[in-house]
């Protein structure tokens, strides 16, 4: 069984990766389907909103720490490869850094950053609205799954 700080700091992914999970998950299963029926430019401002206040320490401490831990993570097992669950803990670190991290930075950031530049009431918004959502939610699908992988991965570690 992991020991001491490193124990702390599997516990700690377990937590970061949960939460995360959490979070990409009520995106996924209510808060887009609930954008998705209103009409395209309330969905589009509400969108831009959400993405306004993403950006704040509640979440960002959540979702970057979670990341730098990751990496600790990953850095540690492979200097000292503990005799016991590294496998585990490397997979957690590669799903959350790969699967939510690079995810994020790589789709969904993107696709906020194209819609943050449109005008809510346009019939540009209007048009890009629906494959902005379809897109936007599949992305976000794999995180949901790679953050939630990653919480598992960092248990089994601790089992």
């Amino acid at each position: 069984m992991i020991e001491g700080p490193y124990f702390v700091l599997t516990v700690l992914g377990v937590l970061g990766t949960g939460v995360t999970a959490g979070v990409f998950y009520a995106f996924s299963t209510f808060v887009m389907r609930g954008l998705a029926a209103l009409p395209p430019a309330q969905g589009v401002a509400a969108m831009n909103a959400i993405n306004t206040a993403a950006v704040r320490p509640a979440f960002m401490s959540v979702f970057l720490g979670t990341a730098v831990l990751a990496a600790v993570i990953a850095v540690v097992t492979l200097a000292v490869w503990p005799e016991e669950a590294a496998v585990e803990l490397l997979l957690g670190s590669a799903l959350y850094l790969v699967g939510a991290f690079g995810v994020t930075a790589g789709a969904n950031v993107p696709r906020n950053t194209a819609l943050l530049r449109l005008e809510p009431g346009s019939a540009e918004a209007a048009g890009r609205w629906p494959g902005y959502i379809r897109e936007w939610t599949a992305w976000n699908h794999v995180r949901a799954v790679a953050s939630a992988a990653a919480a598992v991965a960092y248990v089994l570690a601790l089992a």
